[in-house]
């Protein structure tokens, strides 16, 4: 993505060897680029979403590995106890705990451990590159249902409703539920998308509103509570949402709101789509509601709204001072609300049936 004629990624490895990340916590009315020097700033940046989204996570979280041994190696008992405290910054994103095991079996593989440090630099890279790979391919085949429901819409344009930012900025490029949108707008089909702004938080109004401005996509930011309206009237074509960790059975963690979404479109008949890379299943989770674990955040995200205000970026204080808030960050959606999910190997249903056969290689 282009940001005042520059290309960037939400990470990258500087030629210092230095890891640096956008704070997405700022955007878009800031744009900050934040330094990682060590497993600590790893920890924060991914405990305090100066990044988020799953993929994103993950690509983090591996680059954290890099960054242990980076400042010490040679101790691997040392190191395997850094990557649990890695595993253990955030619980829902399944991204996470992947990227440090995956991580943490090629790196040991190698008995010496001078060779370490460069062998999880070069993983790091590698995971950021598969999950750039795996985004385009989710692109390149949602891009086709976009493209069916065009041709009934007499170049009117297809309205496509996403909940939170599961766009670039989540994904290291193109992003999950952003990707069909943006390779069908290259494609020149007519697209608009509806954003949901996302409360508490605001990740749909923030980040994908700035991010589908920048590439050119027609969009409206809307808040949360409008998706169910418009369906009724007939002013939602299609809804495509990512998701955080989704279950071999095919039930799905996203951003909390999205199960509203969800049961609004069954209702009205509209197909539901959630748009994933293959590192985000869990293998080991059949049932999502009672096994995923659901992140509780700080009611101060509930409590205050953070906005631009001549000139200067503050929060305001939006329910009484003293009234208790809770703030749940995920909620599950049952696979039986969900039409397909759009994976990199390409559509299938979201049964154990069709997810196992679209994925022989995995295992539980």
């Amino acid at each position: 993505m282009k940001v005042k004629d520059q290309s960037y990624r939400p990470i990258w490895l500087d030629p210092d060897k230095s890891v640096k990340v956008i704070d997405q916590r700022l955007l878009p009315h800031e744009f900050v680029i934040e330094t990682m020097h060590s497993l600590d700033d790893t920890i924060r940046v991914i405990r305090d979403m100066y990044v988020r989204g799953a993929p994103l996570i993950g690509v983090t979280a591996a680059y954290g590995v890099y960054l242990i041994l980076k400042n010490k190696h040679g101790d691997p008992d040392y190191f395997k106890k850094e990557c649990e405290r890695l595993k253990a910054a955030r619980p829902t994103a399944v991204n996470l705990a992947w990227a440090v095991d995956t991580m943490m079996a090629t790196i040991l593989a190698e008995p010496d451990p001078e060779k370490h440090c460069l062998i999880a630099e070069k993983m790091a890279g590698k995971i950021a590159e598969d999950e750039v790979n795996r985004c385009h391919q989710i692109g390149i085949h949602g891009a086709k249902l976009v493209a069916e429901i065009a041709k009934t819409k007499n170049n009117e344009p297809v309205n496509i409703l996403t909940h939170c930012n599961a766009g670039w900025l989540a994904c290291v490029e193109y992003g999950t539920a952003t990707a069909p949108i943006y390779v069908a707008h290259d494609q020149g089909i007519n697209v608009h998308v509806w954003v949901d702004e996302t409360r508490p938080l605001n990740q749909g109004a923030r980040l994908t509103a700035w991010e589908l401005g920048k590439h050119g996509v027609a969009h409206s930011v809307i808040p949360d509570n409008t998706g169910g309206h418009l369906m009724q009237h007939g002013m939602v074509d299609l809804v495509i949402v990512g998701t955080d960790r989704t279950t071999f059975t095919g039930d799905v963690a996203n951003k909390i709101g999205t199960y509203l979404k969800a049961l609004a479109a069954h209702d009205n008949q509209i197909p539901f789509y959630v748009a994933l890379p293959s590192s985000t299943f869990d293998w080991q989770i059949r049932d999502g509601i009672r096994e995923i674990p659901i992140e509780k955040r700080d009611p101060d995200e509930v409590r205050f709204i953070q906005g631009r205000f001549q000139g200067l970026i503050c929060s305001v204080l939006v329910p009484p001072e003293d009234s208790p808030c809770v703030n749940y960050a995920f909620d599950v959606t049952p696979s039986r609300l969900v039409t397909g999910l759009i994976t990199e190997r390409g559509i299938c249903e979201a049964s154990e049936t069709a997810i196992r056969k679209m994925f022989p290689d995995q295992q539980t």
